[in-house]
C-alpha cells in the first residue's frame, strides 16, 4: 500500500511535470509566434520606410540630374553664344579691314592715275618749253644780227654801249643801294656783336654784367652782415671757399650779393646762405655742413628736372649722366629766357613740324630737347655751345643724326639731315615769339600796329599785314590806282618810313602785292 501511494505520488509528480512541460512548450510556441509576428510587422514597416526613402532619393536624384542637365545646357548655350559673338565680331573686323584695304587701293589707284597724268603733263610741258626755248634762241640770234646790221656795231660793241648807258642812268640808284647795304651790314654787325656779348655775359662773370651773374639775398637786418663776415672774416672766407661763389657785402642796405658765372653754384650758395641766416648759427662747420646738404638737394632737383622734362616729352633711353646735364639748364638763362623751358618748347615745335613732314617725331624731340645742352657746361669747356652739346651727345651714345643736328643748328658744322634744318627753324621761332626774350608783348604789338599804320597811310594801299613777328610787311594795293612801276617805288617809300619811324631788331621785308581782277557777268 505504501508502495502504491509512493508510485501514485510519483505518477502525479510526473504528470504535473509533463503538464508543465506541455504548458511551457505551448507558451514558448506562443511567444515565438508573437515575436515572429512582431518581427514581421517591424520588417514590413522598415521595408515601407526604405521604399519611401528610396522613392524620395530617386526623386531627388532625378531633380538634381535635371538641374545638372539644365546647367550644362545653359553653359553650353552661353559658350556657344560667346563663340558666335566672337565669330560675328571677327567677321565685322575682317569686313571693315577689307573695306579699308579696298578704299586704300582705290586711293592708291587714283593717286597713281593722277601722278601718271601729272608726269605726262610735265613731260609735255617740258617738251613745249624746249621748243619755245629753241624758237626764242633763234629769234634772239635773228634780232642780234638785225641790230648789228642796222647799227653797224658788233655784238660786243653794242653790249658795251648799253652797259655804259645803264651805268650812267643807274649811278644814283647804285649809290643808294650801296648805302643801304652798308647800313644793313653795320646793323647786322651790331646785332651779332650784341649777341656775342650777351652770350659771353651768360658764360663768364664780370663786374659790368652783374645783372645776369649776381644773385641778391635779402637780410632781416644789416646786423647780419657782421655775422656773415665772422671774426677776422673767417665765415666769409669759409663760405667762398666751400661754395666757389664770391660773397659781396657792400653798403647796400638789407642785401648781400652772390656772384658766379655758374648758375648752379649761385643757386646752391643762395639756398645755403638763406638757411644759415634762418638758423642763426653761422660758423665754418655749419657752413660746410649746410652747403653739403644743399648741394645734394640741388643735384637731386637738377636730376628730377631733367627726368621730368624727358618724361613729359615721352623720351626714353637717355643716359643718366645726360639727364643730369639737361637738368642743369633749369638754372641757365639766355637773353632772360629759361633754357630748359626754351628746349621743351622747341622739342614740341620740332615734333609738330616732323609730324607734318612725315619724319620721325621721336628723333625730332631728342634734337629739340638737347639742342642747347652745351649751355649747361659751356663755361667749363672751350667752343660754341652747339659743338659742346654735339660732343656730349656723341659721348653718351646718342644717334649720329641727333648730335649732328645739335652741332649744326647754328651752322657751326655742315647739316647732314633735315632735322638740323628743322632745329634752326624751331630755334628761331621759339626765340622770336612775343615775350620769349627781352621784348615785352605790349612793345611787340605796338610795333606791329605801327608798321601796318605806316603802310595804310600811303595812297592806293588797300590792306596791310605785319607777319613773321614783324619781320615782314605785306602790302596789298589797288590794281587800278597803283601800276607795276609805282609798286616798286611804293615799297621803297614804305621801307624808308619804317627806317625813320620804327625801332625794330634785324630788318623788315616790305612786300607790295598788286592784283588786277577782270569781272564780267553772263546774263
Amino acid at each position: 500500500m505504501d508502495n502504491i501511494q509512493v508510485w501514485w505520488s510519483d505518477v502525479q509528480t510526473f504528470m504535473v511535470g509533463v503538464g508543465f512541460v506541455v504548458l511551457g512548450f505551448f507558451f514558448h510556441a506562443y511567444l515565438a509566434r508573437s515575436n515572429a509576428m512582431a518581427a514581421s510587422n517591424r520588417g514590413s514597416v522598415i521595408l515601407d520606410e526604405a521604399k519611401k526613402k528610396a522613392k524620395a532619393i530617386e526623386h531627388e536624384a532625378g531633380v538634381e540630374a535635371r538641374e545638372e542637365v539644365l546647367k550644362a545646357r545653359e553653359k553650353a548655350e552661353h559658350s556657344l553664344d560667346r563663340k558666335r559673338q566672337s565669330i560675328i565680331e571677327l567677321e565685322d573686323r575682317v569686313v571693315a579691314r577689307e573695306k579699308d584695304i579696298s578704299r586704300k587701293l582705290e586711293l592708291l589707284e587714283a593717286k597713281d592715275v593722277t601722278l601718271s597724268e601729272k608726269i605726262e603733263k610735265a613731260t609735255q610741258e617740258q617738251d613745249a618749253l624746249r621748243e619755245q626755248k629753241k624758237i626764242l634762241e633763234q629769234q634772239i640770234e635773228e634780232e642780234a644780227r638785225r641790230i648789228e646790221q642796222v647799227a653797224t656795231l658788233s655784238k660786243e660793241a653794242a653790249r658795251k654801249t648799253i652797259i655804259e648807258r645803264m651805268e650812267t642812268e643807274l649811278e644814283g640808284e647804285i649809290s643808294g643801294l650801296i648805302r643801304h647795304q652798308q647800313k644793313t651790314a653795320h646793323e647786322q654787325a651790331r646785332i651779332q656783336a650784341r649777341e656775342i656779348v650777351c652770350s659771353a655775359i651768360e658764360r663768364y662773370a664780370g663786374e659790368h654784367v652783374a645783372n645776369v651773374t649776381v644773385t641778391q639775398v635779402k637780410l632781416a637786418s644789416d646786423d647780419m652782415k657782421g655775422r656773415i663776415i665772422g671774426k677776422e672774416g673767417r665765415n666769409i672766407r669759409s663760405f667762398e671757399t666751400e661754395s666757389g661763389v664770391n660773397l659781396i657785402i657792400d653798403e647796400t642796405p638789407g642785401v648781400v650779393l652772390l656772384s658766379s658765372f655758374d648758375p648752379v653754384r649761385r643757386e646752391v650758395a643762395r639756398v645755403a646762405l638763406e638757411r644759415l641766416l634762418e638758423d642763426g648759427r653761422i660758423h665754418p662747420a655749419s657752413i660746410e655742413e649746410t652747403l653739403g646738404k644743399v648741394r645734394s638737394e640741388i643735384d637731386e632737383i637738377i636730376r628730377q628736372a631733367g627726368a621730368d622734362a624727358l618724361y613729359n616729352l615721352g623720351i626714353s633711353g637717355v643716359d643718366p649722366e645726360l639727364v643730369k646735364v639737361l637738368g642743369r639748364l633749369k638754372y641757365r638763362t639766355s637773353y632772360k629766357q629759361n633754357v630748359l623751358d626754351h628746349s621743351i618748347e622747341m622739342a614740341s615745335l620740332m615734333a609738330m613740324m616732323a609730324a607734318d613732314l612725315d619724319l620721325d617725331v621721336g628723333t625730332a624731340k631728342r634734337v629739340g630737347i638737347f639742342h642747347d645742352l652745351g649751355k649747361a657746361v659751356d663755361h667749363e669747356m672751350e667752343g660754341s655751345h652747339a659743338i659742346i652739346g654735339g660732343n656730349l651727345l656723341r659721348k653718351y651714345g646718342e644717334d649720329p643724326i641727333v648730335y649732328n643736328a645739335v652741332a649744326a643748328h647754328h651752322d657751326d658744322v655742315e647739316k647732314s639731315s633735315v632735322y638740323a634744318v628743322l632745329a634752326s627753324a624751331a630755334d628761331a621761332m621759339t626765340a622770336a615769339r612775343p615775350g620769349a626774350r627781352m621784348d615785352t608783348t605790349d612793345l611787340y604789338l605796338e610795333r606791329l600796329d605801327k608798321l601796318e599804320k605806316i603802310a595804310s597811310s600811303f595812297k592806293g594801299v588797300d590792306k596791310s599785314y605785319a607777319i613773321q613777328a614783324g619781320r615782314e610787311l605785306r602790302v596789298i594795293v589797288e590794281g587800278q590806282q597803283v601800276d607795276d612801276s609805282r609798286a616798286l617805288i611804293l615799297a621803297r617809300e614804305i621801307a624808308n618810313r619804317i627806317q625813320g619811324e620804327v625801332k625794330y631788331p634785324g630788318q623788315v621785308k616790305v612786300t607790295v602785292i598788286r592784283e588786277t581782277r577782270a569781272i564780267e557777268y553772263a546774263k
